[in-house]
């Protein structure tokens, strides 16, 4: 599974040149079709997997893709996992893309298990979950059902607000560690706060995400603009305690995929605010991430700007993905660089496509390889992982409709 790609990065890069978008290429078209295909085998996968869960794992619900683990098996999960919300959100784009009622109603299927986190105040996921799954579902048919649920799911996240901080609360666990940590990922899930803000006429929803994502901008960057993956607040006088790099190289380190979250975060707060602070600081994050001495030719980071191994370090195709999400809505507001930024998310396009794809009908249905959870802790590195996916369909929906429509928001 693992493919040394800092040793054959020049390799990579001259190889690519034989396979460069030209004019009459349809990468978007070529991808879905793909796509298409290679979710259908997921679709036995699962069944597959399903057949042999083990009593406890029938009792949690697993049903969604995460992962390929180590002995090779596909690791499915339940609602309560912080991804279940991509693989029902990939098929959404399915079906967003192909308009046909066969990927409708596969994300039917898929969403419904996790209506039962609308309530779960125990995470701040709720917007990986909930909004990838319902809020796809309910851009794409208007289901008012789909509707109630996310209401009442963005009214659960507000519950993890703490006023001292003026953030929202990541994790609960790890007491003996942290008070109140606050992770850059988090970042993603003020969208579900925004959509109900608009959606219900309360503004408490706008002022939660909004302060959450100042005190973030205040606390998590370093004068270079990386961040820190994580800022643990004293839950009474809202001071910060700590800045950790939990799923990183080390503390002072640039973690890759939390560089992504940053930026698409950003992009989509000033998007929903009109905050110039926001566009200036999605700007800064994306001139750190494409000045770094350690990218890659291909665009594809390794998964800490900072490992010690660069080059023989494990690249990271879903902070790639993310990345390429946010440089396309980036090039609507910036437009002194929108010719650059459409560019480097181009080229990270047809990096995935030409050289971390999975094998078709293979790969336990995933659409990409090369992906890094936790490094630090050797979780889930260098195998195919769902939210790479569902930002490479994303992303690709996003090219297509800033090509064609000359805007990147779906």
């Amino acid at each position: 599974m693992k493919l040394q790609l800092g040793l054959l990065s020049t390799v990579l890069f001259l190889s690519s040149c034989a396979s460069q978008s030209t004019p009459d290429r349809d990468i978007v078209s070529e991808n879905f079709d793909f796509s298409a295909e290679q979710l259908k085998y997921a679709f036995t996968e699962i069944d597959s997997a399903k057949a042999h869960l083990s009593e406890k794992d029938i009792e949690k619900q697993v049903f969604a893709p995460r992962n390929i683990q180590p002995d090779g098996s596909l690791r499915l999960v339940a609602s309560r996992d912080w991804c279940s919300g991509f693989f029902p959100g990939e098929l959404w784009y399915m079906y967003e893309r192909t308009g046909d009622d066969y990927w409708k109603e596969k994300a039917i299927e898929f969403t419904a298990p996790v209506e039962r986190e609308k309530t779960n105040g125990g995470t701040h996921d709720m917007g990986f979950k909930v909004y990838c799954s319902f809020g796809n579902g309910y851009r794409l048919t208007g289901d008012s059902t789909y509707r109630d649920i996310l209401l009442e799911s963005a009214k659960t996240l507000t519950t993890r607000y703490k006023d001292k901080v003026g953030c929202i609360r990541s994790w609960d666990h790890n007491k003996d560690k942290w008070q109140c940590p606050v992770i850059i990922d988090n970042m993603m899930n003020l969208e579900l706060l925004f959509w109900a803000a608009k959606e219900s006429g309360d503004s408490t929803f706008r002022n939660i995400a909004e302060n959450h994502a100042l005190t973030t901008m205040k606390n998590h960057f370093r004068d270079d603009n990386s961040s820190y993956h994580v800022v643990d607040y004293d839950t009474i006088t809202g001071e910060v305690l700590h800045k950790h790099t939990h799923q990183g190289y080390a503390h002072e380190s640039a973690w890759s995929r939390g560089q992504a979250w940053g930026l698409y975060g950003y992009t989509m707060c000033y998007r929903e605010t009109g905050r110039e602070e926001f566009l200036d600081q999605a700007k800064k994050i994306a001139d750190y991430i494409f000045s770094s001495p350690t990218l890659p030719e291909d665009k594809i980071p390794y998964w800490d700007y900072n490992a010690p191994n660069i080059p023989n370090e494990p690249r990271d195709a879903s902070a790639a993905a993310v990345t390429a999400c946010g440089l396309y809505e980036l090039s609507m507001y910036d437009k002194e660089n929108a010719a650059v930024h459409k560019a480097n998310a181009d080229k990270i396009i047809e990096s995935l496509t030409d050289h971390y794809r999975a094998e078709p009908n293979g790969d336990r249905g995933f659409l990409l390889l090369h992906s890094v959870g936790s490094g630090n802790h050797d979780s889930e590195v260098d195998v195919p992982i769902i939210y790479a996916d569902y930002y490479f369909l994303e992303a690709l929906l996003k090219k297509d409709k800033l090509e064609k429509e000359g805007t990147a928001i779906l």
